[in-house]
């Protein structure tokens, strides 16, 4: 196993924030860090560009954090309603996935994609269910969507 040591340039959820030098292994550097620009390899003259750079990069992620604030204060005041076909009235045929929850979240005007979306537990019945939305790795918008049988 082969590693590297890099400086990130955005806070990444269990790896560090902005200008942590972490070690990674090197797939994951080469593959998705670097090319994503979530990171430069830790060498004197990239640690020379960050120190440079950091203040500006600080405040872009501020930025981001405040932005996300403001949607997910936003996000909790809408009412999601979803209605499914039941087999007794209660239990879903199949389940509400995380596909339709960002389908109703975008059909609401919000761009959330689904792999923002945290589902502890497939919905498979009707009522009202929680269900969180990561809009920045410390911003985390917790919403409930009212399941409800077609048949009513």
């Amino acid at each position: 196993m082969r590693f590297v040591q890099v400086i990130l340039l955005e806070q990444i959820e269990g790896l560090g924030k902005v200008g942590d030098e972490v070690r990674v292994r090197a797939g994951y550097a080469r593959n998705f860090l670097l090319p994503k620009k979530k990171a430069l390899l830790a060498t004197e003259a990239n640690r020379r560009v960050f120190a440079r750079k950091r203040e500006e990069l600080e405040r872009a992620q501020a930025e981001a954090k405040a932005q996300a604030q403001e949607l997910a204060r936003k996000l909790e005041g809408i009412d999601l309603v979803v209605r499914r076909a039941t087999s007794d009235g209660e239990h879903l045929y199949g389940s509400v996935s995380v596909a339709d929850l960002a389908e109703l979240l975008q059909a609401e005007g919000f761009a959330i994609k689904r792999t923002q979306i945290i589902l502890d537990a497939p919905i498979k019945t009707v009522g009202t269910h929680t269900f969180r939305v990561r809009l920045h790795p410390e911003v985390v918008a917790e919403l409930s969507v009212r399941v409800e049988s077609e048949h009513q």
